[in-house]
């Protein structure tokens, strides 16, 4: 471990140098004065008074040596279609888009709102935003209408961008539809919406003065020419919204030049992607995993980057692995989940195809277990690195770095901590730092390395009392997860310690589906639980009481995972919605959600003495036996 050790002690001891080598991966319009302003803690302002811009560091660099590259491939199974376009190709539809959108009075500084499905129209609206200055906010194409006027009331876009529709397993997602719910929802919408017509919804209502038609405005935009803004490094560049253990979204801030650093970086050290290679990312531009490793990394790096629209078992369970030969794919990164749904195919889907190009697979999202970690990594026979990460980061905390040192993998683990964060395992009770395999929570003493969140938008008091308040004598920037540190120094993930759940790499706060159960006019309050699942990691899991004693059980059940659907989305719908007449609380009222999860998993609920009526968690248990019970 000597050479990542050091490596790593570097990044910590001598921040300001470490940090401006790493800066010269990217270009300067104007050179920084100084690597990191901490003069207000915790906010962290890196590169100062330098001045650059993401869409010159994806596209226009990449001009003169790699114009005739592929730079973005589209592959949908979806709608049986394959684009592509090289650097040259995305210069010119970025720069149109950026027309379209100062056509439509987007300025430098305006949040635009793109809730689209995965086609190269998104990427080229991410980057015109990036290119003009303007602050993209990317909508997961899953969320329902609530979800999304929640988003526009957060942002006040003056422009919002979608299509008719997306696509999964053949069936037509009606995006417009939920847009036009949404902005009858919202308090502040937009003026215009940006409408890409993929042919998905042929009776698409339009709102006149209001909807515009993309191909229309493409049209007239053909051939434009539009220059980068240079931006402060410190000007945010996006906003993407993650669940909190409240029902209102975090807007989680992020800046431009520490950004753009921290993924050249990352590219170059960890995901070890060369230029003129190409890098095959399975997320969805809805998640920070798009944003960084779909759009932005890959491109920064002068890959060629693939967008996949669909999913990873149709036509059958072999469409990756033709995607990785076809286009000889040397970089892999997915989700544990997607990897157990592989698991679970025929094996021979594996051998099929030629996927000696591919150097790493790496993994993100939600704790990998064992089990699934040594089955690919034999399946495939190339090292697959488990590494964890957050909205919030933006990129790693915790990997293998093969750049630097190859260090050996060990199954179930994300190795180690990542150049820039100095992580402690800090104990609850008194945030003394935990011994060897003692669980404890994973913090990261400030100030944050480049790329990450700088703050939550518009709310810095939020910020600070979110991730920093943990201990009152320590500031320190809470991940939310327990771990373990092994006497090696391999970290291993353990799970959240808030109300925040990990369904298939999607975060949910189950404070957000208990207000959308609670939206039924049968339910007088609930609690909602994570549970572990075989196949998504968690799951949530429902328990509520009725205002009234119920006649079909099965009935108001299907009602409120609709209610959910429509509030939230399929993707927070709970695996089950248990009725019982009280919940266990505290005699000071306090739910134990804790102890109906111990219950929900098989576990010991812990010390009960302040319960207030032990009958309730008896309910719990009677619940959970019918749901287990052979149908």
């Amino acid at each position: 471990m000597g050479n990542y050790r050091d490596f790593h002690r570097r990044s910590i001891e001598q921040r300001d140098d470490f940090w401006a080598e790493q800066a010269k991966l990217v270009d300067w319009h104007k050179p920084f004065g100084k690597v990191l302003d901490y003069s207000r803690p915790p906010f962290a302002k890196w590169f100062i008074g330098g001045e650059t811009n993401l869409c010159h560091n994806a596209i226009d660099r990449h001009l003169a040596a790699r114009a005739e590259q592929k730079a973005l491939v589209y592959i949908s199974t979806e709608v049986d279609q394959e684009r592509s376009y090289t650097f040259r190709e995305l210069h010119q539809e970025v720069q149109r888009v950026a027309a379209m959108m100062q056509s439509l009075g987007v300025k430098k500084g305006d949040r635009v709102i793109i809730y689209m499905p995965m086609i190269p129209e998104a990427a080229f609206a991410i980057l015109a935003c990036a290119r003009i200055g303007a602050i993209h906010s990317v909508v997961f194409g899953g969320f329902a209408a609530a979800s999304l006027a929640a988003r526009i009331d957060d942002a006040r876009p003056s422009l919002m961008i979608t299509a008719d529709g997306g696509s999964r397993m053949g069936k037509a997602v009606l995006y417009k539809s939920l847009v036009d719910e949404s902005l009858r929802l919202a308090k502040n919408p937009p003026a215009k919406v940006l409408i890409y017509r993929r042919g998905l919804d042929p009776t698409m209502p339009v709102v006149a003065g209001r909807d515009v038609d993309w191909q229309a405005l493409a049209a007239r935009h053909a051939g434009a020419q539009v220059p980068c803004a240079w931006l402060e490094s410190s000007e945010p560049s996006y906003i993407l919204y993650t669940s909190g253990t409240t029902g209102q979204p975090k807007g989680v801030q992020r800046d431009v030049g520490g950004y753009a650093v921290a993924l050249a970086s990352s590219m170059k050290l960890i995901y070890r992607g060369e230029a003129g290679e190409t890098m095959f990312t399975t997320s969805d531009i809805g998640w920070v995993v798009g944003h960084s490793y779909i759009i932005y990394g890959p491109l920064i790096a002068g890959m060629t980057t693939i967008m996949y629209e669909g999913v990873p078992i149709r036509p059958d369970a072999g469409i990756w692995w033709k995607i990785v030969q076809e286009h000889k794919a040397s970089v892999m990164f997915s989700a544990p989940t997607a990897i157990r749904v592989l698991k679970k195919q025929d094996p021979a889907f594996l051998k099929k195809y030629d996927v000696s190009s591919l150097k790493h697979l790496f993994l993100a999202g939600e704790p990998l277990d064992e089990p699934t970690h040594v089955w690919i990594s034999e399946a495939l026979g190339i090292p697959v690195i488990d590494h964890y990460w957050q909205t919030e980061t933006g990129w790693p905390i915790l990997s293998a770095v093969p750049g630097i040192e190859k260090t050996p993998i060990k199954f179930g683990s994300p190795s180690f901590p990542v150049y820039g964060y100095e992580l402690k395992l800090l104990r609850e009770s008194d945030a003394a730092e935990a011994a060897p395999n003692e669980k404890a929570l994973v913090a990261i003493v400030p100030p944050l390395p480049p790329g990450c969140m700088t703050t939550v938008w518009g709310d810095d008091e939020r910020y600070v009392k979110t991730y920093y308040s943990t201990f009152s004598k320590k500031q320190v920037y809470s991940t939310f997860d327990w771990g373990i540190r092994d006497k090696d120094g391999y970290y291993f993930i353990l799970g959240r310690t808030d109300d925040v759940i990990n369904v298939a790499g999607h975060r949910l706060g189950t404070r957000e589906i208990e207000e959308a159960v609670s939206m039924h006019p049968a339910i007088a309050e609930c609690a909602v639980v994570g549970v572990a699942d075989p196949l998504k990691g968690q799951m949530p899991l429902a328990f509520a009481v009725a205002k009234a004693a119920v006649d079909d059980r099965k009935k108001l059940e299907k009602e409120v995972m609709d209610t959910v659907d429509k509030q939230l989305g399929a993707i927070a719908r709970p695996r089950a919605v248990h009725f019982v007449t009280l919940l266990p609380k505290t005699r000071s009222g306090k739910t134990l959600r804790r102890s109906i999860q111990a219950l929900a998993e098989g576990r010991d609920p812990g010390d009960l003495t302040t319960i207030e009526d032990p009958a309730a968690l008896e309910q719990i248990r009677n619940a959970l036996k019918e749901e287990s019970a052979p149908k």
